[in-house]
């Protein structure tokens, strides 16, 4: 995977004067706590279309810089959450052929990842690398911002049009993901959740595809990762294993709530809050990069 984590553009991200932070020494009690705090984030932000990256780089500002093997862990956490959302649903992909959610989906999804996957790996041929400086995330959640302003325009004039997630809207999906992958702050759940909106699938069906989707590509960069940075381990990580468990605990338990939450909200309700939150989240990193 080209993306191999978002944990990657957090820490070039953090051109901030983090060093201030690592000189300190932590009681265990303070890292316990900014473990939670990270962990809840994650499992907070990863669904919503707010970008978790922006969020995990403001509050890593103030609480310090954890390993990419924390960031990776607390990633598995949100797939984990996901998993246990469609416990009873993921099992059917497999199983039924002729049913809206049976091969047919399962398919949708593997084209999604694959182009995710291809497209990807030719980028990080190209030699794309991700910008070191904050101006960057700053720049994409207010793109996201209008995204989703023009796409529930869109919605509002011309309703869902499309009986659920076709192949070509699949295939879209999955070239924003990589989007959502060169433009860290863009955030994953909202590039594919709006792609999706903008062909014609209702909001609650392209949330629940996003979710699907995420689950094989969130999963795949996370153990690339942890393959590059830690070999599976064979390295220890920077935090001990109580912190760890701690933060993918957390991070599966939010993203549970998270997840549920957002499936409920789009069944009634736009987008169009995420943007202006976006735009307020915008205003704060400018604060951060100024101060």
């Amino acid at each position: 995977m080209a993306f191999s984590s978002r944990g990657i553009a957090r820490q070039r991200y953090l051109a901030l004067d983090l060093q201030s932070h690592s000189g300190k020494k932590e009681s265990p009690m303070a890292t316990y706590w900014a473990v939670i705090l990270l962990g809840v984030l994650e499992g907070l932000t990863e669904f919503l279309p707010v970008s978790s990256t922006a969020h995990l780089l403001i509050a890593e500002h103030w609480l310090g810089q954890h390993s990419e093997a924390f960031n990776i862990i607390i990633q598995l956490g949100a797939v984990l959450a996901v998993v246990l959302v469609y416990r009873k649903e993921i099992p059917l992909l497999f199983t039924q052929s002729s049913s809206r959610r049976g091969l047919a989906y399962l398919g949708k999804i593997g084209v999604a990842f694959l182009a995710t996957s291809v497209l990807g790996l030719l980028v990080k041929k190209m030699g794309w690398k991700l910008p070191t400086e904050l101006w960057p995330i700053i720049l994409a959640l207010l793109a996201g911002s209008l995204a989703i302003l023009l796409v529930e325009h869109r919605f509002q004039r011309n309703p869902v049009h499309e009986d659920g997630i076709g192949w070509t809207t699949a295939l879209w999906v999955g070239i924003a993901q990589v989007f959502a992958g060169i433009f860290p702050g863009l955030s994953r759940s909202a590039a594919t959740i709006l792609t999706a909106v903008y062909f014609g699938v209702t909001r609650l069906e392209a949330t629940e595809f996003s979710f699907l989707l995420g689950i094989p590509t969130m999963a795949a960069a996370s153990l690339y990762s942890l393959d590059s940075e830690t070999h599976f381990f064979h390295r220890a990580p920077a935090e001990s294993w109580a912190c760890l468990a701690l933060g993918f605990f957390v991070s599966a338990l939010v993203g549970f709530v998270s997840v549920k939450w957002l499936l409920s909200y789009v069944r009634s309700r736009s987008f169009v809050p995420f943007a202006w939150y976006r735009i307020a989240l915008a205003l704060v990193l400018l604060l951060v990069l100024r101060g």
